[in-house]
């Protein structure tokens, strides 16, 4: 089964392409823009590639499957978005707001979480090689089992992160980090 087009999606009553439009009239400062309120929005394998929803509000959105390559969303509020096996490939989410937020199994390699807020984020059996933590806050995220080859952690705080079953070995750690070994 295909993604949905944004363009056979309404949320409130609304078509999200008219959503899209407004917002982009929003984001670029011209007359008739509204910011995208997609707070609790159904978008499950949606179609989303290359939309810009820079600073967009999708608290607690259904994101689940949904294709969000090339997708901007820097400083967009996507808290308690559920985004299982969400596909985020060149996708732009600096100072992005994520905290509670589903991304197990998402496919986020390459991705700018730079000064990200991912407080208690679930990137469990997630794919994040290359991608960037820097200064994010990721307080009591879950990473079990998740693909971290040659991800960035330096200058980030790892203090109640589960990072159990994940290969850190290419992956650039804060400095005088110390891995905890059981039994030691």
């Amino acid at each position: 089964m295909g993604l949905k087009k944004a363009k056979s999606i309404t949320h409130k009553g609304k078509k999200l392409t008219e959503i899209l439009e407004e917002h982009e009239r929003f984001f670029r400062g011209h007359d008739g823009g509204v910011r995208a309120d997609l707070a609790g929005a159904e978008l499950a394998g949606a179609d989303l590639s290359g939309a810009n929803l820079s600073g967009a509000i999708l608290r607690e959105a259904n994101l689940a499957g949904s294709d969000l390559r090339k997708t901007k969303l820097p400083g967009a509020d996507l808290s308690g978005a559920r985004m299982h096996k969400v596909d985020l490939r060149n996708s732009d989410l600096t100072e992005a707001i994520l905290p509670g937020a589903d991304l197990s199994e998402a496919q986020a390699s390459g991705i700018e979480f730079f000064r990200c807020d991912l407080s208690g984020v679930n990137f469990e059996k997630a794919i994040l090689r290359n991608a960037n933590f820097r200064l994010a806050n990721i307080r009591g995220a879950r990473f079990a089992g998740a693909d971290m080859g040659v991800a960035i952690l330096r200058e980030t705080e790892l203090e109640g992160v589960d990072l159990s079953g994940v290969d850190l070995a290419t992956t650039l750690m804060p400095k005088g980090y110390a891995m905890k070994v059981k039994g030691a």
